[in-house]
């Protein structure tokens, strides 16, 4: 490894930067060697990992920082040695310099050494956050990884967990009583979001990741700097006049360049709202009490640009009757004592909505009459049941031109001849489709024979599987 400061010197310019021009120095080989771990938020967030070594600062980035449990290993890129007195620098590093950004101390102590040679380090380190024995090991070229040898300084840490479900909501009256607590229903799509060292992964209700589709939400996990959490949330568009709109939502949902993506961002900007907390920092909530979950999460105090955790409220009437008032679609009621269970519908939550509206498998369509005969007329749609899909009735409202032009053309390619629906009969001349696609739907209510009134095509959604779709059930 360099032992003087050449590449550092020649990739700053001292007259812009405050960052330390520093010269290699001798220390008393009494004193412990120092190290220090710093938050670089610059094009990426990621932490720097600098080692006192014959007169400098040996160091690393690490793009997720350093790892708390022996199971996970993580990249550490070796950059150049820095001085001394860096190991104290905080500021902001100006535009057009190198490494432009806000540089902050997150942990200094010192350490122990036990290895350093040019390929593999090893080393104990005492900080203020950090303290256990650690391997650096070079892979290819710059590229390193860093490995905890000794278990997590907190025993009950755990990794964070992966492939969780939403937990869901039945349908039913508001609940009375001091049990519950009251949230808006957001009218956008259900994510988990994982945050990990200042990454954010959203994934939707059938596990796909959707980050790429939200580039406005990327500096949300920036500002978990460290923090390491799973949350609960729906991600929403507004339209002009304030109110959560699924349909401006839908064109943000299924496009598929960066530059579609970018563009739409600009002109139709969403917001993640966030209502639970399933994990932090090692740490599972899942067994705590709804109370205690919101508690914790509200302590975070989640409010940013594109972000926001808005308040749970203790008198569901009141909050029901103010969503009516303003074009909500209602609220959801949680038992305060609630556990959350991951991937299942509990009793727990229940869903009180001004207007009813689920998902709906599209099983086929009819041809259109008059001005629409060159397209379809209206969707076919079903729920799962003991028999299979079973028919719920015809959606022939709520398409635009473009809609119908695009519908039209992605039905005519899963065409199939025979009918996908089991039991109840389809109407006549009917051009069937396998069961691919999924339609949300507003109606007014379930009829006796089990289809539905005065439907509402709302969009199609790509974030559920059709073989989860089945008529939402009742609180009991």
């Amino acid at each position: 490894m360099a032992k003087d400061l050449g590449e550092y010197r020649q990739k700053r310019d001292f007259a812009k930067t405050t960052e330390p021009a520093g010269k290699a120095a001798k220390r008393s080989k009494k004193a412990a060697p120092r190290f220090v771990i710093q938050q670089h938020d610059a094009s990426s967030l990621h932490w720097d990992l600098r080692l006192e070594k014959d007169g400098v600062m040996v160091s690393w980035a690490l793009p997720k920082g350093i790892p708390e449990h022996p199971k996970a290993n993580r990249l550490a890129v070796h950059t150049e040695d820095h001085p001394l007195d860096y190991a104290g620098f905080e500021g902001v590093i100006p535009e057009g310099q190198y490494g432009a950004g806000t540089m902050e101390v997150w942990d200094r102590g010192t350490f122990d050494e036990e290895k350093f040679r040019k390929d593999e380090v090893i080393v104990v380190l005492h900080g203020e956050r950090v303290q256990g024995r650690y391997v650096l090991f070079q892979t290819k070229g710059k590229n390193w990884m860093i490995h905890r040898m000794d278990p997590p300084s907190d025993p009950g840490r755990e990794q964070m967990p992966e492939g969780l479900r939403p937990m869901t909501a039945v349908t039913g009256p508001l609940p009375a009583g001091e049990k519950f607590s009251f949230e808006i229903k957001w009218d956008g799509v259900r994510v988990l979001a994982y945050c990990e060292h200042g990454h954010l992964r959203l994934e939707s209700r059938n596990g796909n990741d959707v980050s790429a589709r939200y580039p406005e939400l990327r500096p949300f996990g920036r500002s978990m700097g460290s923090l390491d959490v799973v949350l609960d949330g729906e991600v929403v568009a507004f339209g002009p006049d304030g109110v959560p709109s699924f349909e401006l939502l839908q064109q943000r949902m299924h496009l598929g360049s960066e530059a579609a993506v970018r563009r739409a961002m600009k002109e139709m900007p969403v917001t993640f709202a966030i209502f639970d907390m399933l994990w932090l920092d090692g740490h599972s909530l899942m067994g705590l009490p709804y109370s205690d979950r919101r508690r914790l999460l509200e302590q975070l105090d989640l409010n940013g640009k594109s972000w926001r955790t808005p308040a749970a409220h203790d008198d569901g009437e009141v909050l029901l009757a103010a969503t009516l008032e303003q074009g909500l679609e209602g609220v959801v009621a949680k038992r305060r004592d609630s556990t959350y269970e991951p991937g299942r519908r509990s009793q727990a939550w229940v869903k009180v909505k001004n207007r009813l509206s689920q998902e709906f498998v599209v099983g086929g369509w009819t041809q259109g009459e008059g001005g629409r005969a060159s397209s379809l007329g209206a969707l076919l749609v079903g729920v799962q049941g003991e028999g299979g899909l079973t028919f719920a009735g015809k959606v022939g409202s709520g398409f635009n031109e473009a809609l119908l032009k695009d519908l039209t053309a992605q039905l005519k390619d899963l065409a199939r001849p025979e009918s996908p629906f089991s039991g109840r009969a389809t109407p006549k001349g009917a051009n069937f489709v396998e069961p691919e696609l999924v339609a949300q739907v507003e109606f007014t209510e379930w009829t006796r024979s089990g289809t539905l009134r005065a439907p509402v095509f709302k969009g199609l959604r790509d974030d559920i599987d059709p073989a989860d779709v089945v008529r939402e059930p009742t609180a009991r």
